[in-house]
């Protein structure tokens, strides 16, 4: 089972504080694949650039960076409390709690019925 917390796009304010493309708002996925399963949680998160931190120009930012920064504004509990969902959905999509089988009766008795021009016939 592989959880991968992916970038989807950046929402940027094109200047501030004397800097361009200021990264404001991160659209992030953490998808989740086990086998032909497969599912994801989508989210954004706002981030704000203080004065006096280190400032990553855009061309430099990686999604190693990115993903970083989302993880550190959700903090550690809900971080895992998304890998904990994701892991759920995927036992859920390969162990379903509920099915939906056939009704038992209409298994038995297939009814087909052919229209041709002033005839219909039902067949049993």
């Amino acid at each position: 089972m592989a959880l991968i917390w992916k970038i989807e796009t950046l929402n940027c304010k094109p200047s501030f504080d004397g800097k361009t493309d200021v990264v404001e708002t991160i659209h992030w996925r953490l998808n989740g694949v086990d086998g032909d399963y497969a599912t994801s949680v989508y989210g954004s998160q706002g981030v704000t650039y203080e004065e006096d931190s280190p400032f990553t120009d855009y061309g430099n930012l990686t999604e190693e960076i990115l993903v970083a920064w989302v993880k550190d504004a959700l903090g550690k509990e809900q971080v895992a409390n998304y890998e904990t969902s994701v892991n759920s959905q995927l036992e859920a999509l390969k162990n379903p709690p509920v099915v939906t089988p056939p009704l038992p009766w209409a298994a038995a008795n297939v009814s087909v019925t052919t229209e041709t021009s002033n005839t219909t016939t039902t067949t049993n």
